[in-house]
């Protein structure tokens, strides 16, 4: 099993999640309010807005170095949705701009059903994941 962590722009979320589903992964979480940034410089939208006196806008910036609003996707599939998965989300989200995000991959050593208690062990793969590996 593998823990695919995408961190993309706000704007695509919507697109990843169809993309995602039309490569058979169904289920994952989405964390909202992600900050941060990468080599580049920030998202010039945040700045004007906070010069035009967004209250949103202002509390984004901060004192410190600029952070751009980004969703994070959690995504946990077996083995052989991994290809897969990453590709969904590259499709949907390659603009050929900086900011398009990242993918890190991890493995998962084992995972647990709460409802059930069932656990299975990360190279298994295993009923404790449904058809998406989530």
């Amino acid at each position: 099993m593998k823990e695919v962590m995408a961190i993309v722009r706000i704007n695509k979320v919507n697109a990843t999640k169809r993309a995602l589903n039309a490569a058979g992964i169904t289920s994952f979480t989405a964390t909202n309010g992600v900050l941060g940034r990468g080599k580049g410089v920030v998202d010039y939208r945040v700045l004007d807005a906070a010069k035009e006196g967004s209250q949103e806008a202002i509390s984004l910036l901060g004192d410190g170095p600029r952070l751009v609003p980004k969703r994070l996707l959690v995504v946990v599939v077996s083995d052989n949705f991994l290809e897969r998965t990453v590709k969904a989300i590259i499709d949907v989200n390659q603009t050929g701009r900086a900011g398009d995000g990242k993918i890190f991959v991890m493995p998962i050593l084992e995972a647990t059903r709460i409802r059930t208690g069932e656990t299975v062990n990360g190279a298994s793969g295993g009923s404790v994941l449904d058809s998406s590996g989530a």
